[in-house]
């Protein structure tokens, strides 16, 4: 049994929402993010972002990042951007991309279930990053970027999404973000919200799609405030976090592909022998390698592209993480041959998301790089799976498109 409730989000009046929406802050840079509020001031980027509108050569995790970023927040409700609702509610947000359409509820999951594992997980946190977002949601009082959860399917669960969406106009629709489609409702008739609430209870698990930082840090501020408050009842607000929660079957991951620097000091001739040595087949191809099936690669070399496929030897691992392309390509290719041993602290090696396209992989080797590698997509069952056996998928697995934005949905923690 999973424990989602309503709440009263925090959000910006219909007239205002394109305009506060924004990517969330860890696809950017601060400069990349400087030149796409410059001439808006109401960008969701000025609170979780708010560095940008300090000195440029400000530390990011200086105290002054995170006053800004609660003036900024104050001032967006103060001026009217931004409105609580005044009743606990559920939400639909609504994204489609490329004509495929998926809808989420948006609530609050309980803190309890992450720590008891009925929220899984399938990456590792780095502690840098959780201590960022703790300082933020502490200093806002708030959960501002949503986390990205699923949940194998359920067909009431979805139904009365739908149900609610075709019998009511959205709070918000337009359009952003390379012409992704965004809607969103608020669902406030109670007897509703008691149904989507009795649903979540039966449905087993959560799983983290994207966000395990925001997860983590949102939790590590509730055990903070349970410490401080040790008469707590659990109802508070700081007991739960802002989620949008998708099930599965709607969902797509794209592929995320490797560029590396070189070669390890090998000929291409050298390099291709070798891999053909480790298990693999290599064929040249006259274009472009995006593999159809999984144990299928696609690698371009400076020379043109070639098309892979791992061997059944490589593929029949009984272990579920060794099982994926991600996990083959890195332990019988990358580590063996190129040397790239840990491919979340090496500087060999760069992550392109599949959004971006194969060109995006042979503009790199143009740049800066001498071979890339293109791979199938992770499934949601091989996420699903692996979260349910407790282990971890090697870092840079999954890519999911389109993107949640920030600043539709606010959860405040007051």
């Amino acid at each position: 049994m999973t424990r989602v409730k309503p709440f009263r989000a925090v959000r910006p009046l219909e007239k205002y929402a394109t305009r506060v929406a924004a990517l969330p802050y860890d696809v950017m840079n601060s400069e990349e993010a400087r030149a796409l509020v410059k001439d808006e001031p109401f960008s969701f980027l000025h609170v979780d972002k708010a560095e940008i509108d300090l000195d440029p050569n400000i530390d990011i995790y200086d105290d002054a990042v995170y006053a800004k970023a609660r003036e900024n927040f104050l001032k967006l409700r103060s001026d009217g951007i931004l409105k609580k609702d005044l009743a606990d509610c559920y939400y639909i947000y609504r994204l489609t991309m490329n004509g495929r359409a998926q809808t989420g509820i948006v609530g609050c999951p309980s803190v309890d279930d992450y720590l008891g594992d009925r929220i899984k997980k399938h990456e590792l946190t780095r502690a840098d990053k959780e201590a960022d977002r703790i300082r933020h949601v502490d200093s806002l009082d708030a959960n501002t970027g949503p986390i990205f959860l699923t949940h194998r399917p359920d067909s009431a669960l979805s139904g009365l999404a739908a149900e609610w969406a075709s019998a009511h106009t959205p709070s918000f629709d337009f359009s952003a973000d390379h012409g992704v489609q965004h809607e969103g409702w608020v669902i406030d008739d109670p007897a509703v919200v008691a149904r989507i609430t009795a649903c979540f209870e039966s449905i087993p698990a959560l799983y983290i799609a994207d966000g395990h930082h925001r997860c983590a840090s949102a939790v590590r501020v509730a055990e903070r405030r349970r410490a401080d408050q040790p008469d707590y009842r659990g109802d508070e607000e700081f007991n739960y976090f802002l989620a949008v929660i998708f099930p599965s079957d709607q969902l797509e991951i794209l592929d995320y592909n490797r560029v590396v620097a070189d070669l390890n000091g090998l000929s291409e001739g050298e390099f291709l022998d070798q891999i053909r040595a480790a298990g693999f087949d290599a064929e040249k191809s006259d274009t472009p390698v995006r593999p159809d099936a999984k144990g299928g690669f696609g690698l371009c070399l400076q020379s043109g592209w070639y098309r892979l496929n791992a061997k059944a030897s490589l593929r029949d691992a009984d272990d579920p993480v060794k099982r994926l392309d991600v996990s083959i390509l890195q332990n019988h290719l990358l580590s063996p041959i190129l040397d790239i041993q840990d491919p979340r602290t090496s500087k060999r090696i760069d992550f392109v998301g599949g959004i971006r396209g194969l060109e995006a992989l042979e503009k790199r080797l143009k740049e800066d790089m001498s071979a890339a590698f293109s791979l199938h997509p992770t499934s949601l069952e091989e996420l699903m799976d692996i979260a349910d056996a407790g282990m971890i998928m090697p870092p840079k697995s999954t890519w999911f498109e389109p993107k949640l934005l920030s600043g539709l949905f606010i959860h405040d923690l007051t």
